[in-house]
């Protein structure tokens, strides 16, 4: 029931126009549902939001300026990375909820791409439906 709703709210922000290239609707649908899963109090979002947004320009840096690294260097980088934030985000989080974030980050990332797969596989067959014109 849970992710029935996550996937109408994932449509509904796809469905709408996304303010920013950075993809500012979808990060904020990805907040919403971490903070969800992961029951966040008011104390623990006020540690763990600064870290997570550090953690995620790290993530993003790594996307655009090693793009051309070979697949497992560039995989190791993230990995490192992801290392790094697993014990600074214990300031944050009990380490058993660090685990959590993780795997419910993972989670995320996959509706995400599920989503536009569907979307990307939908808009394919309309233009197969659509009549050809001279």
């Amino acid at each position: 029931m849970a992710i029935g709703f996550l996937l109408e709210i994932v449509a509904f922000g796809f469905s709408q126009d996304v303010p920013s290239k950075d993809g500012g609707r979808t990060e904020a649908l990805k907040i919403a549902y971490l903070t969800r899963k992961l029951n966040l109090s008011i104390d623990e979002a006020q540690r763990f939001w600064p870290l997570y947004n550090k953690y995620k320009d790290e993530i993003r840096a790594v996307r655009r300026v090693d793009r051309n690294l070979d697949e497992v260097s560039f995989e190791e980088r993230v990995v490192n990375i992801r290392k790094k934030y697993k014990t600074e985000f214990t300031h944050a989080l009990p380490e058993a909820r660090v685990n959590q974030f993780f795997k419910e980050d993972k989670e995320f990332n996959n509706i995400i791409r599920k989503e536009l797969q569907e979307r990307e596989l939908r808009q394919m067959r309309q233009q197969n439906k659509r009549p050809l014109t001279p």
